[in-house]
């Protein structure tokens, strides 16, 4: 993404920027906003309109918003390379929540850096995978933290706040930006209770947990070797030696897990190893010829090698799961008094339906 533009629609005057970013670039044409504007008007049933003038090398997604009685489009300017029709497809609710977001904020002192924030997310969601965006929830210590307070049960927005300022020093972010990447993921959502505006309902707790690698015998097809079946038929016997002992209630918690998947060269041998088994030599320029990194993970059992050959040994994987023990906290934060009535019914009634829907589907690999 190249830019992002907060533009108003004057009735007198037509189109005025508000406010772009980054800020060093040049300001756009007021003819291309008069053509984004006739384009909305013409398709006024989509809020959201893609444009890719003939002479230029960008082309833009804009966003009609409606506040106060004015008309705010938010524009986001990507070069003609990009492929925005997956933008677009998989991430309208954010890019729309983005939007009303910084309009929200166009006329306070936090636009400038609510601008340089939501510029940073789009760009991030657009280029990270499906599981980069979940290893965020743990690597990002708000996220992190916002996960953990989320386990207690309801909670309002007011309430996040203060606990995210006053525990844990975390005072100024754009709280609604983030919380839209765990509505996204199915995470929670959002309900106006009676008694208690904006809360925030955990349904679905995100765990990792290491798992056999799918499809490990065919890993194995582009490797030249006469020992394939000699290799496999070892590399079964630890496999299976591991998962006798294997606590994944322990292993949930283990942090060493995370830590090997932070670093960026791990998490492309693993990416790789997932389709293809490598030589140690291929291992290694992967890891920057990193030896000792390589022997941790021998150790630590996330690769088997036998005869120069290596293997992805155990696959880290995220799991979406019913949380299950909430029921138990909402019972006690009820007895204590430190949710009402409304917010414990209506956590524990979205929980139970939950579990009447779908009574088999405790868990889900994503």
């Amino acid at each position: 993404m190249e830019r992002i533009v907060i533009v108003h629609w004057n009735k007198s005057t037509g189109p005025q920027t508000l406010i772009q970013y980054p800020p060093e670039k040049e300001t756009l044409p007021k003819e291309l906003f008069l053509k984004i504007w006739t384009i909305h008007e013409l398709n006024k049933q989509d809020k959201m309109i893609q444009f890719t003038p003939d002479i230029m090398n960008t082309q833009f997604i804009s966003i009609l918003h409606k506040y106060e009685g004015e008309i705010y489009f938010l524009i986001l300017a990507y070069n003609k390379k990009d492929n925005i029709e997956n933008i677009v497809n998989d991430y309208p609710d954010i890019l729309a929540n983005i939007g009303k977001n910084l309009i929200d904020l166009i006329n306070t002192n936090n636009i400038t850096r609510a601008i340089s924030e939501a510029f940073n997310t789009i760009k991030n969601y657009s280029k990270l995978d499906k599981e980069e965006n979940l290893l965020n929830f743990f690597k990002d210590k708000i996220k992190h933290t916002i996960l953990k307070i989320m386990r207690n049960g309801v909670i309002s927005k007011t309430k996040l706040k203060n606990i995210l300022k006053n525990e844990y020093g975390f005072s100024t972010i754009n709280l609604d930006l983030i919380l839209m990447s765990y509505i996204r993921e199915h995470l929670i959502i959002k309900e106006n209770i009676p008694g208690s505006k904006d809360c925030y309902l955990l349904i679905n707790d995100l765990i990792y947990m290491r798992l056999p690698p799918q499809n490990s015998y065919k890993t194995l097809d582009n490797v030249d070797t006469d020992n394939k079946n000699e290799i496999y038929n070892k590399y079964l016997e630890e496999l299976m030696k591991f998962y006798e002992k294997y606590n994944c209630i322990q292993e949930s918690s283990n942090l060493m897990i995370l830590n090997f998947l932070f670093d960026k060269q791990v998490y492309s041998l693993f990416k790789e190893l997932r389709l293809n088994a490598l030589t140690v030599n291929q291992c290694l320029n992967i890891l920057n010829n990193n030896e000792v990194l390589f022997n941790d993970l021998l150790e630590n059992k996330f690769i088997f090698e036998a005869k120069g050959i290596v293997l992805l040994f155990t696959d880290l994987r995220f799991m979406r799961c019913f949380p299950q023990y909430l029921l138990k906290i909402l019972l006690i934060r009820y007895q204590e008094k430190r949710i009402t009535t409304n917010e414990f019914l209506s956590h524990l009634k979205l929980l139970s339906n939950k579990l009447i829907e779908s009574p088999n589907l405790i868990y889900e690999i994503i």
